[in-house]
């Protein structure tokens, strides 16, 4: 079972909080964002993740590399960036980047990914790291310790330290537990694998988070890059003009976006053109569901 018409119209009717609204950001239109249901709040759909991309050490010119990426993020509009203790040397570029540019208004998505007895002493060392006073989202990585951890956070949220919640995973793992969070824990954002080869987050989790009210971010929206590798040299359809997607990443982007329970995709880049690519697949036409099956075919037979 795929996208069926009915958990998608079902999710789309749930998920009607998270409807497409105008943004601006330093002047540059970001035409879709997304509500989180919890809050009301609007995200730009697109976000920046920093796994293996910026764990560059202390290379102050590949931290500048970063802090490049970060500035046309932020120009074109973008908001979300996240990041994890696990992800090496990330956490510093990222507070590098920010301090270099003035610490502009990002929204901080966090995780903790620890033993249950280290967890607040490793938030408050991202915390310096990023060099902001809180963040907006901390989530439990890969499920790591999540009774301790969930149960951490989200008195941290109850006190003002946090101001969401969330949980982990990725390529699908542990679904079936991951599912049995969404439905009994009062989450604000879950995070997991989808793009136009893995959907197998259609049959479950994104309808249940549309049911439950639960923000979805997107991780491994290209594979790891694996999924645009494999589509260099093959042409775009004359078709993907009408959803004005210029590039594969851009196809692959509205595809994801296109889902109703999607609120943000978080692709990784190191190069200024890529964030700029990924965060002008914001506009334009987005597919409905006879043309998302379309866009699916199309890879397959690739």
């Amino acid at each position: 079972m795929r996208l069926t018409r009915r958990s998608f119209v079902t999710a789309a009717t749930v998920a009607a909080a998270t409807a497409v609204v105008p943004s601006r950001t330093l002047g540059a239109a970001v035409p879709l964002a997304r509500a989180i249901p919890s809050s009301g709040e609007t995200m730009p759909a697109v976000g920046l993740g920093t796994w293996i991309t910026f764990n560059v050490g202390d290379d102050h010119v590949l931290r500048d590399e970063c802090t490049a990426v970060m500035d046309a993020f932020f120009e074109a509009g973008g908001k979300m960036i996240d990041c994890s203790p696990m992800y090496g040397s990330s956490q510093a570029a990222i507070g590098y980047g920010l301090k270099k540019l003035g610490y502009p208004k990002v929204f901080s998505a966090e995780k903790v990914w620890t033993s249950a007895e280290n967890g607040e002493d490793q938030i408050e060392r991202s915390h310096t790291f990023w060099g902001v006073p809180r963040f907006d989202l901390l989530q439990v990585h890969n499920l790591q310790d999540w009774e301790q951890h969930l149960a951490m956070l989200l008195d941290m949220k109850a006190a003002g330290h946090v101001r969401y919640v969330g949980i982990t995973t990725s390529e699908g793992r542990r679904d079936d537990l991951f599912e049995e969070i969404m439905r009994k824990h009062p989450l604000d954002f879950v995070q997991f694998t989808y793009n136009i080869v893995d959907r197998e987050a259609e049959e479950r989790l994104l309808p249940l988070a549309a049911e439950r009210g639960i923000a979805v971010i997107v991780n491994r929206p290209f594979q790891q890059g694996a999924l645009t590798r494999r589509l260099e040299g093959e042409k775009l359809p004359q078709w993907a003009a009408e959803l004005r997607a210029g590039t594969w990443a851009q196809f692959i982007l509205k595809f994801i976006l296109s889902h109703p329970a999607v609120t943000v995709a978080i692709p990784a880049t190191t190069r200024v053109d890529h964030v700029r690519e990924n965060l002008a697949a914001a506009s334009g036409y987005l597919p409905d569901e006879a043309t998302r099956e379309r866009m699916a075919a199309l890879i397959r037979d690739l």
